[in-house]
């Protein structure tokens, strides 16, 4: 039997629309809460082929998934990406296309990607220091992000957005800096709690700057806030509007207050597993069944399983929390 065209729904009534699909785990720096130092990435023919991935979004958007952000890893490794993404919206059905990337090789290509159908960026950008952004992404290239960030503005891509992950003793202290060039740019702040996703397993809850303490730092040090009105309540953001009439801030928080209930989201990685949560311990391989070339009905019922056996939450407060074996970036952001 196949599943119900238009829903994709888990035992506890959430509707899936959102897949976030990992082009590849490789990628150009190393950040700590997600990359060991030294890594060995996956062979390059155990990546979905863009004609995979291309396939498995058509079978899934009759079922409702109209989202799809591209991930890695950092996408833009991937090469002719823009490839990927014409295909993509072609797809009938599919309504937005997405995209998050360091940035670093994005300013060369902003404009072929918003040419491409791309509709919305996120650039990773955690720090404006370069001493600290060296220590958090064992790389150099700073300058590289932000003029990818101000690539995608020209490019006119609107809003930007900005994800930072907030590491206490590591940059807690970039809370208002970033907020304030967000500000200035026209680009909407995103601030992620540090979840424990990190390839070494070294994630202390002593670390979480949670989402309440940047409120404050925000409201203090750069202007008071407000709950958005029009905030999408499935949508994993805390969203506050400046009352000043300055911009939006988001607030991810996965550790303080889990959004685990109203979460539409499904994942496909690079080398073809598909997962029901971020946090999940089980994988289902669908490609096998892409490569296998069995019928797209096969494909269904396997996505309608993994949405079904979906979890209430991560339970990341409670001792019954296990960290996932794949760190963040073979997972896919």
């Amino acid at each position: 039997m196949s599943p119900t065209p238009g829903r994709l729904v888990d035992s506890f009534g959430r509707v899936h629309n959102n897949l976030r699909i990992s082009v590849t785990d490789r990628c150009n720096i190393r950040c700590v809460y997600c990359m060991p130092e030294t890594v060995k990435f996956m062979p390059r023919d155990q990546l979905l082929s863009f004609e995979e991935i291309a396939r498995f979004v058509g079978i899934v958007a009759p079922l409702g998934v109209d989202k799809i952000r591209l991930t890695g890893g950092e996408p833009l490794l991937r090469k002719d990406l823009d490839v990927l993404i014409r295909m993509l919206v072609a797809i009938e059905g599919v309504a937005d296309v997405g995209l998050t990337t360091n940035g670093m090789l994005l300013a060369p290509v902003a404009a072929k990607l918003r040419d491409a159908g791309l509709e919305r960026i996120n650039v990773s950008l955690d720090t404006l220091d370069p001493a600290r952004f060296e220590r958090l992404s064992r790389r150099k290239g700073l300058e590289d992000a932000i003029e990818g960030v101000l690539a995608a503005k020209r490019a006119g891509f609107d809003p930007v957005k900005l994800n930072a992950v907030i590491i206490r003793g590591f940059n807690e202290e970039d809370v208002a800096p970033l907020a304030r060039f967000a500000r200035e740019h026209a680009l909407e702040m995103r601030f992620i709690e540090y979840m424990p996703l990190d390839a070494g397993h070294l994630w202390e809850r002593e670390k979480v700057v949670f989402a309440q303490e940047i409120l404050d730092v925000l409201a203090s040090e750069v202007g008071p806030l407000a709950p958005s009105a029009d905030r999408d309540p499935r949508a994993p953001a805390l969203d506050y509007d400046y009352l000043d009439g300055g911009g939006r801030v988001g607030l991810i928080a996965s550790v303080s207050r889990p959004f685990c209930l109203s979460c539409n989201r499904l994942r496909l990685t690079s080398d073809g597993k598909l997962r029901n949560c971020l946090f999940a311990l089980d994988e289902t391989d669908v490609k096998g069944l892409l490569r296998s070339g069995g019928p797209a009905e096969e494909v269904e019922r396997a996505v309608a399983a993994s949405v079904a056996a979906k979890w209430e939450g991560h339970e990341i407060n409670t001792a019954r929390f296990i960290q996932p074996d794949r760190p963040m970036y073979s997972i896919g952001g």
